[in-house]
C-alpha cells in the first residue's frame, strides 16, 4: 500500500535570540500547498521584561497573512487604521490584496511582564482574479472556530470545513487549515477532500500513517490518500492545505503575485514611498537588497 506522505521539507531557522523562527514555505522545489505561500513556526520562546517582537511597518500584496497563536499576544496594526491584538486560539486574517502596510508588536502588558511568544503565520495566495482585491482585515474569536473533539483528540477548526465543521473565517479560495492537540493516545482523521495538504508537527510527538513526525519538518501528503495522525505521549499537529492553484505564484520579500511585473511595480511603490503608511508607527522596514524569502515558479 502506497504511503500517504509524498515528501517531507525541512525548515530553515533563525534565531532571534528569545525564540527561533522556522520557515519551511516556499521551498526549493515546493513553493505552494493549496493556497499556502508560506509557513513560518515561531516558539516557544520567552521575552525578556522589557522586550517585545518589534516588527516594524511593512507592505504586502497579493496575499493573506494568517496570523494564530499557541502563547503570548500580539497588537496588529494597519495601513487601513485597524487595530487588535490576537491572543491564543484567535486568529487574524489580513488581506492585502493591492496594498497594504502592516506592523506586529508586543503589547505593552507583555513587556512588563515578560511573557510567553509561540504560534504560526502563514500566508495564503489570493486566486486568480483577486489578486487586486481592496485591502481588509478580520479576528475571528475563538467561539467562531469551532472545536472538534473525541478520545484523546481537540483540534480547532481555523479556517475552512474540517470534520463536518466549518470556520467563520474569510476563505478567498478553498482553504483549509487546523490546530490539532493529540493527548497520549489520541488519533484522527486526515480525509483526503482537499486538493494539496500538509502537516506539521510544532509540539510533543505524534506520527502520520505510521511515520514518525521530526518536530517543525512539514509532511505533504499525496493527492486523494487519506491518512491517519496518532501521538503516543501527546503532541500538537498543524494540518494546512486546500485547492491547487493553476497558476504559479512568485514570492519576493512580502510581495505575492502571478506576474513578476506586478512585483516589480511593488518594489518601486516602496521605495517610492506610494504605499500608505501605519498611522502612530511611523517606522518602517526598508526593501531589502537580498530578501530572505524569494522563490520562483518551479
Amino acid at each position: 500500500m502506497t504511503h500517504p506522505v509524498e515528501g517531507t521539507l525541512l525548515p530553515v531557522t533563525h534565531d532571534l535570540g528569545a525564540f527561533q523562527v522556522r520557515r519551511v514555505l516556499p521551498a526549493r522545489g515546493l513553493t505552494m500547498v493549496g493556497p499556502f505561500c508560506f509557513v513560518d513556526q515561531f516558539g516557544p520562546g520567552h521575552l525578556e521584561i522589557g522586550l517585545g517582537m518589534d516588527v516594524r511597518p511593512h507592505p504586502h500584496i497579493g496575499l493573506s497573512t494568517v496570523t494564530y497563536l499557541f502563547e503570548g499576544a500580539i497588537e496588529h496594526r494597519d495601513s487601513l487604521g485597524s487595530f487588535a491584538t490576537i491572543h491564543p486560539g484567535a486568529v487574524n486574517l489580513m488581506t492585502a490584496g493591492k496594498g497594504i502596510v502592516h506592523s506586529e508588536r508586543s503589547p505593552q502588558s507583555e513587556r512588563d511582564k515578560g511573557a510567553p511568544i509561540y504560534g504560526m503565520q502563514t500566508w495564503l495566495a489570493l486566486p486568480d482574479g483577486m489578486e487586486e482585491i481592496d485591502p481588509a482585515f478580520e479576528q475571528v474569536l475563538p467561539d467562531r472556530l469551532p472545536i472538534v473533539s473525541d478520545t484523546g483528540v481537540h483540534a480547532r477548526v481555523i479556517m475552512g470545513n474540517l470534520w463536518g465543521q466549518t470556520a467563520a473565517t474569510t476563505c478567498h479560495a478553498p482553504t483549509i487549515y487546523a490546530d490539532i492537540v493529540l493527548e497520549a493516545g489520541g488519533s484522527i482523521p486526515i480525509d483526503a477532500e482537499a486538493d494539496e495538504r500538509a502537516v506539521m508537527l510544532v509540539g510533543g510527538s505524534a506520527d502520520i500513517s505510521g511515520e514518525e513526525m521530526e518536530l517543525y519538518a512539514l509532511y505533504v501528503l499525496r493527492p486523494g490518500h487519506a491518512a491517519t495522525l496518532l501521538s503516543k505521549s501527546g503532541g500538537r499537529v498543524m494540518l494546512m492545505g486546500g485547492q491547487d492553484f493553476p497558476t504559479a505564484r512568485r514570492v519576493w520579500w512580502n510581495f505575492v503575485s502571478s506576474r513578476q511585473s506586478r512585483i516589480d511595480q511593488a518594489v518601486m511603490d516602496w521605495t517610492e514611498g506610494r504605499f500608505p503608511m501605519v498611522e502612530n508607527d511611523p517606522e518602517f522596514i526598508p526593501l531589502p537588497q537580498t530578501p530572505l524569502t524569494n522563490s520562483d515558479p518551479i
